[in-house]
């Protein structure tokens, strides 16, 4: 293994661990009671509540990456950091739609999880899935940039 290939390895491993403890932090802490109930809503007031928790998301999550990466000293690239978080802006302003989660529930034959509350919430739980899938492409596009 060269080190070029040893270094682009590790940088995704810590990146991911940083997007996903990011993600966390950015949906469930620096999100406000408006944005989460609005920000799938119709109309000016819901695209303003999503542009809201964007923002605040990934300010949260790119300091973290950024503070992770200066600490261990990993070598991260402009282009991969913008790509990285603006494939995770476009896939989690999708996502948070509402809509996709639920199209994807039907088309993997799971239409009624989405309408499931208990004991768990389905569709909470496939957004959550979707956007650690979505993080774990940003990691790779921000490690191998």
């Amino acid at each position: 293994m060269s080190y070029d290939t040893l270094t682009r390895s590790v940088v995704f491993v810590v990146v991911l661990a940083v997007l996903l403890v990011g993600h966390s932090l950015g949906d469930h802490v620096a999100q406000t009671d408006r944005q989460a109930t609005e920000k799938a809503g119709p109309g000016a007031a819901g695209w303003r509540a999503l542009a809201a928790h964007l923002l605040s998301y990934h300010v949260t999550i790119t300091a973290a990456l950024l503070l992770t990466c200066a600490v261990l000293r990993l070598p991260l690239s402009l282009a991969g950091v913008l790509a990285g978080v603006a494939f995770s802006a476009v896939t989690h302003g999708l996502l948070d739609r509402r809509w996709p989660v639920r199209a994807v529930l039907r088309a993997t034959g799971s239409p009624q999880f989405a309408d499931t509350t208990s004991p768990v919430c389905g569709m909470y739980v496939a957004d959550q899935a979707l956007h650690q899938a979505s993080l774990l492409i940003s990691a790779l596009l921000i490690a191998g940039l």
